[in-house]
């Protein structure tokens, strides 16, 4: 159900998902807790939410060592993003939590660095994209730049149509950082295509609200507009 709810705000829908007794089943059980966190952290991540993704994702981190192990393919993206959103912490913060959120970060990425040994073609895109927006965290923008561009190509070589959106989307944000506003649209454009292609209607017409009010109305690719809704066709 709370997966539902994630898809459904992807994909641009206005449909509610309830789950009975929920407050009180996650109140009760710390894996089911640990679940929550993580799916409100991820959504918030998506949709660029910080302060929600910061909240949700320390939640995450203070049940995490006494909920019941995760299984695999969960325990791969709860890595994954739970590193991405430490190191957007990470940059953030710029104070005394610096480190705290780059060893968290870290934390994820060796995690992934792991599985990378064992299949390549499945992780080295995640696991590039950690060290991404690790060197981007660390102001090391040469090696960001490198890493951003291996993510990308891995995804899409490897078929990750999502993580390519993803890892164009990071990288847009990072050469905005940067003030590199051509190569920065460029990704953002890429990203909505990527995302349309996948399906995920509501994060495109986000992304598109967020360009808008970022670059000037001229600067802005005439092919990048907002997207249909699943609900709307």
């Amino acid at each position: 159900k709370q997966l539902q709810r994630d898809i459904l705000r992807l994909i641009g829908s206005d449909e509610e998902v309830k789950i009975p007794e929920e407050e009180k089943l996650i109140g009760l059980n710390n894996t089911l807790l640990k679940t929550f966190c993580f799916r409100k952290a991820y959504i918030s991540f998506m949709f660029r939410s910080y302060d929600d993704a910061k909240e949700y994702v320390s939640k995450f981190f203070d049940c995490h060592e006494n909920a019941w192990a995760s299984l695999v393919v969960s325990h791969i993206y709860n890595a994954l993003y739970t590193g991405l959103i430490s190191f957007w912490v990470a940059r953030k913060s710029r104070d005394a939590q610096y480190q705290y959120w780059i060893a968290r970060g870290n934390e994820s990425k060796l995690t992934l660095k792991r599985w990378v040994q064992s299949s390549p073609w499945t992780f080295e895109n995640k696991w590039c994209l950690l060290e991404a927006e690790e060197s981007f965290s660390h102001n090391d923008y040469e090696a960001a730049k490198s890493f951003y561009k291996q993510a990308i190509s891995s995804a899409k070589l490897h078929k990750f149509v999502h993580e390519e959106a993803l890892a164009y989307e990071l990288a847009a944000y990072f050469h905005l950082e940067l003030g590199e506003m051509e190569q920065s649209m460029e990704y953002f454009l890429a990203a909505h295509e990527r995302y349309h292609e996948w399906g995920a209607f509501g994060k495109c017409n986000s992304l598109f609200e967020f360009v808008k009010s970022s670059f000037s109305p001229t600067s802005i690719e005439s092919d990048f507009s907002p997207s249909v809704s699943a609900t709307d066709g």
